[in-house]
């Protein structure tokens, strides 16, 4: 059967391109990470230690900081870094229909077909960045559950200007490159709070692009599915996370003709948390 004017078959080009721009509006993940072009599949990195340089304590000899007498040698002082390495991982999906649906049926359930194929990529890949980003050690539990059934003992304003002053305590910049990522069940009970509900000031709406649906106390909130829920991750973007990327995404397009048509959509990243006390994570919120 022939083509309906107007309706030309996709081509592999253009399929590439569809599957391409829409996980390229789903990824969720890729804006908190700095990306790094790699070719190898074990990458090795620095895990930076954050507190503040001190003077090394000497037997016998009172430390008084960096302040020096005229003439006298400074003081000697170390700072580290912990050697890790991580692996790249593929993800990656095919997704199969009958050519028969796919050369008969609407435009939409082929349009359908192309964005859960990049879904599946973009979920499967912010998954293992949100997992990354929680190891953070630098923790705490949210002040009372923000669905508490007594609405006076919910405090997530609170629970994020403690996140923010724990960044600021580690010596990291707050005024700028701020992420929070929220479950949306989350997203909903902040919203809901009457303190955030009745303050503009700390909520304002954002354009909704990538997951970005607002910003409350300097923090870009970024709305998940692939976030746990009652878990909130708090970081500076570019700073905490990289994402060692050996393969962007790539599609194949398959066909046999007069039986099936098959999309396969992959690429291949490890995510590291670089910098620990640049994130923070809230538990049982």
């Amino acid at each position: 059967m022939g083509d309906i004017p107007g309706e030309q078959d996709l081509r592999a080009e253009d399929v590439d391109a569809i599957v391409k721009n829409y996980a390229l509006e789903q990824f969720t993940g890729r804006q908190i990470c700095s990306i790094i072009k790699t070719s190898s599949e074990k990458n090795t990195y620095y895990e930076e230690t954050d507190s503040d340089i001190t003077q090394m304590a000497v037997d016998g000899i009172a430390n008084t900081g960096f302040i020096n007498s005229p003439g006298a040698i400074f003081e000697h002082v170390n700072h580290s870094w912990t050697e890790v390495a991580e692996r790249v991982k593929i993800h990656g999906a095919t997704h199969t229909m009958d050519w028969t649906v796919w050369k008969l049926s609407a435009f939409d359930v082929k349009a359908r077909m192309l964005e859960r194929v990049a879904r599946a990529i973009t979920l499967s890949e912010d998954t293992a960045i949100y997992t990354e980003l929680a190891t953070t050690t630098n923790t705490a539990t949210a002040v009372a559950t923000w669905d508490n059934a007594t609405e006076s003992l919910q405090q997530p304003l609170k629970d994020i200007l403690i996140a923010r002053s724990a960044l600021k305590l580690n010596n990291w910049t707050t005024s700028s490159n701020l992420k929070m990522i929220i479950h949306p069940t989350n997203f909903m009970e902040l919203l809901n709070n009457p303190v955030v509900r009745n303050a503009g000031q700390f909520y304002t709406d954002g354009v909704t692009k990538n997951g970005v649906v607002g910003k409350i106390a300097d923090f870009t909130i970024i709305e998940s599915n692939a976030m746990i829920e009652n878990i909130v991750l708090f970081c500076i973007s570019q700073t905490a996370m990289s994402l060692y990327e050996a393969q962007g995404i790539t599609t194949k397009f398959m066909v046999e003709e007069g039986e099936t048509i098959s999309i396969k959509a992959f690429n291949m990243n490890v995510p590291v948390l670089i910098n620990n006390n640049a994130a923070y994570k809230l538990t049982a919120c």
